[in-house]
């Protein structure tokens, strides 16, 4: 994995205006932004790696932990994809196109891209997990001669949740076999009805002892999907989570994303599935 080098000569707690170019609505209550900044010197020397986050700060109001959505290679504007649930992420919304907020990062670790060169690569995606991985599938694509198989499995409560439709098209022309799972049918769906598991277990899997699994959602879709390969023939140290929890500070000041003997803002939110195999599944945690 590699970490947050691209923020370590800037201070961490120094927070950049950025303004809401566009708003795209994507699914109920999730929208993408697209952020540029204010000022363009900063904007120039900002970049990120696939899987990191920036914390958003609406004064008056508080901060938030959120990955960042967008193209690493395109530096013209700064995506991060927001369900509205709390009071900042709500603010954020009212704000609409216009509106001027505070962003430091980029933090955290990233996915291991570099260290899949070579190997087949699975990603599995549940609801708004999708965000965190659609850099990777950028970064993927942009240099598909360096992989072998290309697999997105991707599953929601409802067909009307899945995220970024209209680009399935293109991504499938660069090369990524994309198959869609919902929970809840609708009489126009066509597609796969169950729980992402199932679709990687129906996979076929050509040398799963080289293929790299890196899975974003809720913590139970994991576990199960982290097993599921498992059975499957996968490596453990092939295999990757993205974890997100109660991420206040981003640099392990405050001790809020402790996790085990990690902290989530600072030694993730990737991690490999070995480190965090004996504390992914206890209660409270």
């Amino acid at each position: 994995m590699t970490s947050a080098a691209a923020c370590s000569a800037t201070d961490p707690w120094l927070a950049h205006s950025v303004t809401i170019d566009r708003v795209i609505p994507e699914t109920p209550g999730v929208a993408t932004y697209d952020f540029v900044f204010t000022d363009d010197n900063v904007g120039g020397r900002y970049s990120f790696l696939p899987g990191q986050f920036n914390m958003l700060y609406l004064p008056g109001v508080g901060e938030v932990a959120i990955s960042i959505s967008g193209n690493p290679a395109d530096r013209s504007k700064l995506p991060h994809t927001i369900r509205v649930a709390g009071n900042v992420t709500q603010e954020l919304a009212r704000l609409g196109e216009g509106g001027s907020l505070g962003l430091r990062g980029p933090f955290g670790a990233s996915w291991p891209l570099a260290d899949c060169a070579g190997m087949d690569v699975v990603l599995v995606a549940g609801g708004i997990g999708l965000a965190p991985l659609r850099p990777a599938i950028y970064d993927l694509l942009a240099n598909r001669d360096r992989y072998g198989r290309l697999t997105l499995l991707y599953g929601s409560r409802t067909p009307a949740g899945l995220l970024y439709t209209d680009e399935y098209e293109q991504w499938r022309a660069r090369g990524l076999d994309i198959q869609t799972t919902v929970d809840r049918t609708t009489d126009h769906w066509k597609g796969n009805v169950g729980v992402v598991t199932t679709l990687l277990e129906r996979l076929t899997l050509p040398r799963p002892e080289n293929t790299a699994l890196m899975t974003c959602g809720p913590e139970v879709m994991m576990w199960y999907t982290i097993q599921s390969a498992r059975e499957c023939g996968f490596r453990d140290d092939n295999l990757y989570v993205s974890l997100e929890r109660n991420m206040n500070c981003a640099v392990g000041l405050c001790g809020h994303c402790q996790f085990g003997p990690e902290f989530i803002c600072k030694d993730g939110p990737v991690f490999r599935y070995d480190r965090v195999t004996s504390i992914l599944k206890v209660d409270d945690l």
